[in-house]
């Protein structure tokens, strides 16, 4: 099993979920954050004075996925939330070695 960690523009967010819904994936953690990287952020002018913003908002979507189906994921989650520009996002990918499902205490792929 491995851990699709993907941050995004955050309205590139509805589009990728779709994405993820179509290879069947309905089961995913959404966070808001905020970062910086080669979009190194923007100047502002509030009130008279120039304030620089570096840290931008992003959208983060976590989801646990079967091996045989991470190139797949992640082609979805390129696809969609692509618009060519800096700033798109990274995907991450982390092996899983377990994981349990609180209610029915399931292991492994038989909790994904």
């Amino acid at each position: 099993m491995n851990k699709i960690e993907a941050v995004i523009r955050p309205g590139k967010l509805e589009e990728v979920k779709d994405a993820l819904n179509k290879l069947g994936i309905h089961g995913m953690t959404v966070s808001q954050v905020i970062g910086c990287g080669h979009q190194k952020g923007r100047t502002e002018v509030y009130r008279g004075a120039e304030y620089s913003i570096n840290l931008l908002p992003k959208v983060k979507v976590e989801v646990i996925v079967r091996e045989q189906w991470v190139d797949q994921c992640i082609k979805a989650i390129r696809e969609a939330a692509y618009s060519g520009e800096i700033g798109d996002g990274k995907i991450f990918i982390y092996p899983v070695s377990n994981v349990v499902r609180i209610r029915t205490g399931e292991q492994g792929e038989d909790a994904v």
